[in-house]
């Protein structure tokens, strides 16, 4: 069997090794990337993939060879082994980095349950119980979403108490065991805890709204290269029971914003171009009577390429499905639908 690995190949296009024991690593795009600070494709060494969040670009080895060097995909293998020699005859690179095994991912009952375990066992820090009011959220709204503040200290001691109360971590993103083979919760960057809810209101997985960071300020609560650790999946969230029309934005903190202030139900992808369960959470509200979508992304859809390319699939994927759908646009000055209703239609309203 002929095979090339990533290992192999990231050499030859001068892209950065990864940081040694890690085989999932971001660098660089190539394709939206303009400011080489930037780092938003994503490179998996084990599973030989790789992908761009942003801008949509994926696949395999060939194709990131063509992208990186203007080489049609198709010429690929023959410059492999002019340059590798033939995977058939010799042994392929691999990188030399311990292997850590990590949890399949368990079922969102146990998940559920674990995760409600674990917020109740938090608080929710004043600077960030003003930050979520000044949202438009209410305390009584916050409390019943489940926000709180990520543990900054005593990870391990939470975790044992779980498990004495006989709650499953295993396959739970987020937990993992320790060298000493404890349980523990990942030790992320402070903020705010948001619970990622299905269309029964379970909560699947976490988000966290990292305190003063300028880029990817949302991410996954994930315990992905940590011994007994899982990884997180792009799950879309639903904010308010199924009606006929719903809303279609990004990120489960606008969401719940919107949902809160309008009352109107509203579903929320990871991103524009993270759109991996979405057809499953929208063939299940289907059946729960939905029948049309507006969507409702940020005013830089009207601007960024990259948005503009994920909007498309979107709705290629929606048209796919027979849903009725549009768009709602609102006062660019407001970046998010959230922004709009808050500031225009509440705070310029308020007594003074």
């Amino acid at each position: 069997m002929e095979l090339y690995h990533m290992a192999d190949v990231i050499p030859l296009l001068g892209i950065p090794e990864p940081p040694y024991g890690r085989s999932s690593y971001y660098v660089t795009c190539p394709c939206c990337d303009t400011d080489p600070r930037k780092k938003h494709l994503n490179i998996n060494l084990q599973k030989d993939v790789f992908r761009c969040p942003r801008c949509g670009a994926s696949g395999g080895i060939f194709d990131l060879y063509s992208i990186c060097t203007g080489v049609p995909r198709e010429k690929v293998r023959d410059i492999l082994i002019e340059k590798l020699g033939n995977p058939s005859i010799r042994p392929a690179r691999r990188q030399e980095a311990p292997v850590v095994h990590e949890c399949p991912l368990t079922d969102v009952d146990t998940r559920h349950v674990t995760y409600m375990a674990l917020l109740s066992k938090l608080t929710l820090a004043p600077d960030h119980l003003e930050n979520l009011l000044a949202r438009g959220l209410t305390e009584v709204e916050i409390s019943k979403l489940g926000y709180k503040t990520t543990p900054i200290l005593g990870s391990a001691a939470i975790a044992k108490q779980m498990q004495g109360e006989g709650l499953y971590l295993a396959g739970v993103p987020g937990f993992y065991r320790t060298e000493s083979g404890a349980w523990t919760f990942i030790h992320e960057q402070r903020g705010i805890l948001i619970p990622v809810r299905n269309t029964h209101g379970q909560i699947q997985g976490l988000q966290i709204r990292r305190d003063q960071v300028s880029r990817r300020k949302f991410r996954w609560v994930s315990s992905a290269e940590k011994p007994d650790g899982c990884r997180a999946e792009g799950w879309v969230h639903l904010a308010g029971r199924p009606t006929a029309k719903i809303i279609l934005t990004e990120g489960p903190m606008k969401a719940d914003v919107i949902h809160t202030l309008t009352g109107a139900t509203v579903l929320a992808v990871p991103g524009v171009n993270a759109l991996t369960q979405l057809q499953k959470a929208l063939e299940a509200l289907r059946k729960e009577g939905v029948e049309e979508i507006k969507t409702a992304f940020d005013m830089d859809l009207a601007t960024n390429e990259h948005v503009q390319n994920g909007y498309r699939s979107l709705t290629e994927l929606l048209s796919q499905m027979g849903f009725h759908f549009g768009t709602y646009l609102w006062d660019p000055q407001y970046k998010g639908l959230d922004d709009y209703i808050w500031e225009s239609c509440y705070q310029r309203h308020r007594p003074k």
